[in-house]
């Protein structure tokens, strides 16, 4: 695993929860001295991390926000897999490859949507940028409720080389843009990688040149484009209806 060296902070009870219960390094639990949350607090020692009852004021400084829900816990570093760590996960499954790339999703609340589903829809492990895109920080992880501990994220340097990587090993790779093909015409029963752009600019221009094919979602409204995680979730549920 690749650790970034900056210190992680996750809030929300279920998303602490789920940190607790996964395979993440927590150093320590700080919950709330007026609340009772026994359960975060025995499965925290559980895992040998220290807990600490403390003042609201000191969660809401340590999240950066009030809405925390009276608990958070602190990561030694974020963590992030890497893309043959991905790629294994299929092999294990004895299943086609399915994964997902956020192509600069700056914002966290969207990319923490998209790894929730992602984690939910059985995708492999979700890539993204190590830069202009957001990282797995406090936000993503409290959107994510939790998936972001389960689900394996690789942040690579490079999108392109990333995406020919997964060519080799025989995953055809769908941008999606509004002028692509329609998504439901589009079989998705082999190794799939889908790539969502970012909100403002879509896919970048490289990324596009590289991806097999672009599919698109039918706009009937006025508006003529929806939230990238929406978006995403909206296809993600079109290859697990087509696995099915």
């Amino acid at each position: 695993m690749v650790k970034d060296s900056e210190t992680q902070i996750i809030f929300g009870r279920n998303a602490v929860t789920e940190a607790l219960r996964s395979d993440k390094e927590i150093d320590t639990v700080f919950i709330q001295k007026d609340l009772k949350i026994d359960g975060i607090s025995a499965l925290a020692k559980e895992r040998g991390a220290v807990v600490k009852i403390v003042g609201a004021e000191k969660i809401s400084s340590l999240c950066k926000t009030q809405k925390h829900g009276g608990v958070c816990a602190e990561l030694a570093a974020a963590e992030y897999a890497e893309l043959s760590d991905i790629l294994e996960v299929s092999k294990q499954r004895g299943k086609p490859p399915f994964i997902v790339i956020a192509d600069e999703i700056a914002d966290p609340h969207n990319l923490g949507a998209i790894i929730r589903t992602a984690e939910a829809a059985g995708a492999d492990g979700v890539i993204i940028p190590k830069r202009r895109s957001a990282g797995l920080n406090s936000t993503v992880f409290k959107t994510s409720a939790g998936a972001a501990a389960w689900i394996k994220v690789a942040r690579v340097p490079n999108l392109t080389d990333a995406i020919k990587t997964l060519k080799k090993n025989n995953i055809w790779v769908y941008g999606m843009e509004a002028d692509g093909e329609p998504y439901d015409k589009v079989d998705f029963s082999g190794g799939t990688a889908i790539v969502v752009g970012s909100e403002g600019f879509g896919l970048s221009r490289l990324v596009r040149e590289n991806c097999d094919a672009v599919v698109s979602l039918p706009m009937n409204g006025r508006v003529n484009s929806l939230n990238a995680s929406v978006s995403a979730g909206i296809l993600m549920y079109e290859i697990v209806k087509q696995r099915l």
